[in-house]
């Protein structure tokens, strides 16, 4: 399980430090808070982060779970394409939101394929009782 804590670690640190751009960004672009809106740069860290949050709250869960059913090297191997994934989405954001596709679905269908392993995991275990 060391390779999911690992991961999950790992997901913890990039949503903080897509967190700290935004705070950066908020200091660039003259953006006070609570403001969320008021510089289009500064609108995209945000939007990073936030996507990232709503993923990142349905990603950690399955990733455990999912290292419940299989061995753990493989959801941890998906948890690596998540993170590969959202720092791509982040970059490509950032620099334009039309580009974001590649890195949003390189972390969105690791995130899918955890989800059906536990799913799957879980109906097993309750059908053979």
């Amino acid at each position: 399980m060391t390779w999911i804590i690992l991961v999950s670690l790992l997901a913890l640190a990039q949503y903080l430090w897509f967190g700290l751009l935004v705070g950066r960004a908020r200091g660039r672009y003259g953006i006070a808070a609570p403001a969320v809106t008021g510089h289009p740069i500064f609108e995209r860290y945000y939007r990073v982060q936030m996507n990232t949050l709503e993923l990142l709250v349905v990603f950690v869960p399955a990733l455990w779970i999912a290292a419940l059913y299989v061995a753990p090297l493989w959801p941890a191997l998906l948890g690596a394409l998540y993170l590969i994934g959202r720092e791509l989405y982040a970059r490509a954001y950032v620099r334009d939101p039309a580009k974001r596709e590649f890195g949003y679905v390189l972390s969105y269908l690791p995130v899918a394929a955890l989800l059906l392993i536990g799913l799957i995991g879980t109906i097993v275990r309750l059908v053979r009782g």
